[in-house]
């Protein structure tokens, strides 16, 4: 993996890049099927799933790299921002070609914006990055991940008012999200943030009330239903935003409904709270 640009004040990372390049390994595309209790494995020479891409190009750096919440330490690729508590708070992805498992890919990564603004919680800074995955000179995947960077959390302060997600799904499907589907996919998407997997931490220095199911699991999980509600439809175009944290051992469903332009989709937590809003458009016969 190799980075160009230079460190300094958070605006200053705009436009900084990096590429890398990795092969879609059939193993680890075998236990993302395991893990999500998948009974047809993708195997070699088939089509990546949505969503899948987010196993790969994370960097598994040294243990004394690390900071306290368990990523790689800022200043890097990622801007040093100041603020301690960091989570990927939506996206937007669009599918062009067909990843096959098996294939050497290139994925090209550019800090696009840094946003700085105040809310109730305090100061925030939000970090959007592009990303361009290509197979064979083909842009496979362009995507955009937007990250918020916030301040340590007061520990007198109330929990967030939640919003009621939709009441009128066509498709619905139940998730109970123990602790081994947390650490496995934390392990296979390389990601080493302890709120996934450390208790003690999560509670007392993130101020959650338990383990914090992942975002990007949530949106594959979305995915893969969206996929499921229009089986000879081709997904085109993702987009989510997380709402609300969904935590271990608290069943959560997903959810979607038709739209206007394809299928709205959301993860509704255990009391009927929204975690998660999505939006996804197909191609079709032959648009696919």
């Amino acid at each position: 993996m190799e980075t160009t640009g230079t460190a300094g004040d958070p605006a200053t990372a705009i436009g900084r890049r990096e590429h890398a390049e990795i092969v879609i390994a059939a193993d680890k595309v075998d236990a993302l099927a395991a893990t999500l209790d998948i009974e047809t494995l993708p195997g070699e020479g088939r089509e990546l799933p949505p969503g899948w891409h987010w196993m790969f190009f994370n960097p598994f750096v040294r243990r004394s790299r690390l900071g306290p919440d368990g990523h790689p330490q800022r200043g890097g690729f990622l801007p040093e921002t100041g603020l301690p508590r960091r989570m990927w708070a939506g996206g937007r992805l669009t599918y062009r070609a067909a990843i096959p498992v098996g294939a050497r890919v290139r994925r090209e990564s550019e800090i696009a914006y840094v946003v700085e603004k105040t809310g109730g919680s305090g100061r925030l800074v939000f970090v959007t990055v592009r990303h361009m995955i290509s197979h064979e000179g083909i842009v496979a995947v362009e995507e955009e991940q937007d990250i918020v960077y916030r301040a340590p959390a007061a520990p007198d302060a109330a929990a967030p008012r939640s919003v009621p997600a939709p009441e009128n799904p066509v498709w619905s499907e139940r998730i109970v999200p123990d602790p081994v589907l947390l650490f496995r996919y934390s392990a296979l998407t390389s990601n080493g943030h302890r709120i996934h997997y450390d208790q003690p931490y999560a509670r007392q220095e993130e101020g959650y009330r338990d383990l914090v199911v992942h975002g990007p699991l949530i949106a594959t999980l979305l995915q893969g239903l969206a996929g499921r509600a229009r089986p000879d439809g081709t997904l085109r175009r993702f987009e989510f935003r997380a709402v609300a944290p969904l935590f271990v051992d608290r069943a959560f469903r997903i959810e979607a409904a038709e739209s206007p332009e394809g299928l709205s989709l959301w993860a509704r937590g255990l009391e009927g709270e929204l975690a998660m809003r999505a939006e996804a458009r197909f191609a079709t016969g032959d648009e696919a």
